[in-house]
């Protein structure tokens, strides 16, 4: 049984910085919580079409970015006391600003889906970003993977609450480096 989780979160950045930082590989590994030890083990990146060049010249970010076609191999432990997993993600959409999604090609789960939305959005009269994570996903092994669903449910959960407390604290320093090589 496929089960979906969704989350989202505002971050007073523009689209382009935050769009710009999740398309980038290298930057997922901080996002997650120390104890799962996540890392890029390879990666083959195909590049993405041609990033759109806005008009103002502080909203022209440059990084590397894994467009359509781009697989990711990437290890974690999902419990202390577990061996490490691996992971193999392939991009299967790339809009800059807009969005992209992952989905699992070899791994743990029967399937996993996770599409990162990047919406420009203003609240309380601030411009920024809204991030919306919209994963579906399910475990084999028929009712055991069933059980188990809760317990990933949880994981996930504890690790975009980790992500969502990190995520304004990394995007300061980017916006600050950028701001910096401009």
């Amino acid at each position: 049984m496929v089960k979906h989780f969704e989350t989202s979160q505002w971050v007073p950045y523009p689209v382009e910085l935050v769009f710009a930082f999740f398309a980038n590989p290298h930057n997922l590994p901080p996002l997650m919580p120390p104890e799962v030890e996540a890392r890029i083990e390879d990666m083959r990146i195909t590049p993405p079409p041609p990033r759109p060049v806005p008009a103002d010249p502080s909203r022209r970010f440059q990084s590397l970015a894994a467009g359509a076609g781009s697989e990711l191999l990437i290890s974690f432990k999902p419990a202390k006391f577990l061996p490490r997993v691996s992971w193999t993600a392939h991009i299967e959409e790339f809009e800059w600003n807009s969005h992209f999604l992952d989905e699992m090609i070899r791994g743990p789960f029967k399937t996993f889906r996770h599409r990162h939305g990047i919406a420009p959005e203003v609240r309380n009269r601030e411009a920024g970003t809204c991030v919306t994570d919209s994963i579906d996903f399910e475990l084999p092994g028929g009712i055991v993977g069933v059980l188990a669903a809760r317990k990933v449910w949880n994981q996930l959960q504890q690790s975009f609450a980790f992500r969502q407390k990190r995520l304004p604290e990394i995007l300061a320093i980017a916006a600050r480096q950028a701001t910096r090589s401009q």
